[in-house]
């Protein structure tokens, strides 16, 4: 039995409320079971065909001495000459896990296992998870990170607790020698618009005529409003929320470093001077929460206030704060989670392997909002190619065409911006990627298959799934 089959068998066997709950519940437990089996996701093992007959003495002393000349004569060869070049750091201080929050220093590794993880066979590069013992001081984040930063390819930061994050990211992108990417932020950004942008066209409306409301204004909506704004939003249409009411000139919380975005959005948007969330919803198109893990955060009362063909995201991981079935429900013509085994999953899993890759095969200095539109847009396009409607705004993760056509856009979209190093063309990018990612999926293959990884057992996925049900 597969995961995917024992979900379907609790919502077929228990009450449509019972089972919104139990394949939670269940995912929880297998999730547990399944780490500690393997220990874990990820493992290194060696690229080179040969270590026999002479090849240690070059891979290793003497023969390696020349790389280091070579890379100490011009930095930029550790980019091709080493795992640097298509390698990520994924850097975190676990303050803000999921939908967890703080999860001490380690309580971040399972996170930071599975981008790796995602990175490696969606994307075809390496990366390392790394959490960091900091105490919470940006600074020392910052000091870190920099002074890692010669072993990488780029920095991707994860589940940092603002306004760190945001202090991070700025300071990081002006003294780090190699591209910093959020992906909190502008990975869940990314693909929100795209899967917007397909809603859109699916309810006949277009950007600049939407209103919005975004409930929380944490990393990921505050950069989503930035992005759609970037994209054809009318700010003044749109109204964010945050656990002390509305964004607004009436505001004064946003001080200091690291909420130069937030003081710009509340200069900006909610030209009609809401203060309640319930009064702002009357007549919206489009309501984006991306708050606390559910359900019932989100009231089935607010999709009903909703203008006809209403839009609603409910991105809180692990759990969206309205089920599906309730917004549905309640009126909504769109419903998206972030969430795989719920349809239209708006997760950044969907961007940041192929905006990464292609900031890798270019060799780009930074990763920019212009940037960051495009691949949303990439995104967006890509699931047109297919047939999109209610249940479908975006591609799967099992889309793999998806990632290099992604990586290929974002290139193209790094050289005319002029932060490339590297000028591939867009199918050379393309054919990189794909390749790249076919040679990670064959390897992968190859180890499971020897039997050098222990199989999960599958009758552990069945006993599960009945523990699960029984207690429902």
């Amino acid at each position: 039995m597969t995961p995917n089959e024992a979900l379907y068998e609790i919502r077929t066997r228990l009450t449509e409320e019972q089972g919104e709950k139990a394949t939670t519940d269940f995912l929880y437990r297998l999730s547990l079971d399944a780490h500690e089996f393997h220990g874990g996701k990820m493992m290194t093992i060696p690229l080179v065909d040969e270590v026999d007959n002479g090849w240690l003495e070059v891979w290793y002393t003497p023969g390696v001495s020349s790389v280091s000349r070579a890379i100490r004569d011009d930095n930029r060869s550790s980019f091709s000459h080493t795992c640097r070049g298509r390698t990520v750091a994924v850097v975190s201080d676990s303050t803000r896990v999921l939908g967890d929050g703080d999860c001490t220093p380690p309580g971040g590794m399972g996170v930071m296992e599975g981008k790796a993880l995602l990175m490696k066979l969606l994307g075809g590069f390496d990366s390392f998870p790394i959490c960091l013992d900091i105490n919470k001081d940006i600074n020392r984040l910052v000091d870190t990170v920099n002074s890692i930063a010669p072993s990488f390819g780029a920095i991707n930061l994860e589940d940092i607790a603002q306004p760190g994050c945001y202090i991070a990211l700025k300071r990081l992108q002006e003294s780090c020698s190699i591209p910093v990417w959020h992906d909190d932020a502008q990975g869940t950004a990314c693909v929100v618009l795209a899967g917007l942008l397909n809603s859109l066209k699916i309810v006949n409306k277009k950007i600049n005529d939407i209103s919005v409301v975004f409930f929380g204004a944490g990393a990921a909506n505050s950069t989503s409003a930035r992005l759609m704004i970037a994209a054809g939003a009318d700010p003044g249409r749109i109204t964010m929320f945050d656990e002390h009411g509305a964004l607004g000139s009436d505001r004064t919380d946003f001080d200091g470093e690291g909420w130069e975005w937030h003081r710009e959005l509340c200069g900006i948007t909610n030209s009609q001077g809401f203060t309640d969330v319930r009064e702002a919803v009357k007549g919206a198109d489009v309501f984006i929460a991306a708050s606390k893990s559910g359900p019932d955060v989100v009231h089935p009362m607010w999709v009903k206030k909703m203008a006809d063909d209403a839009i609603v995201f409910a991105c809180a991981n692990p759990v969206p704060e309205i089920f599906p079935s309730d917004a549905i429900n309640a009126g909504a013509a769109i419903v998206a989670t972030g969430r795989g085994d719920y349809p239209n999953q708006v997760n950044n899993s969907l961007g940041f392997p192929g905006i990464l890759k292609g900031v890798l095969l270019t060799g780009a200095s930074a990763i920019t909002d212009r940037m960051a539109v495009v691949a949303a847009r990439a995104i967006a396009d890509y699931a047109v190619q297919g047939i999109i409607g209610p249940g479908r705004i975006l591609p799967s993760m099992t889309d793999t065409g998806l990632f290099p056509h992604v990586a290929a856009k974002v290139a193209s979209a790094a050289q005319s911006g002029g932060v490339a190093r590297f000028y591939p063309s867009e199918t050379e990018v393309f054919k990189a990627a794909s390749a790249d990612m076919e040679n990670a999926r064959k390897a992968w293959a190859a180890v499971t298959t020897s039997g050098a990884v222990k199989q999960f057992p599958v009758e552990r996925v069945k006993e599960l799934m009945e523990e699960t049900i029984s207690q429902y």
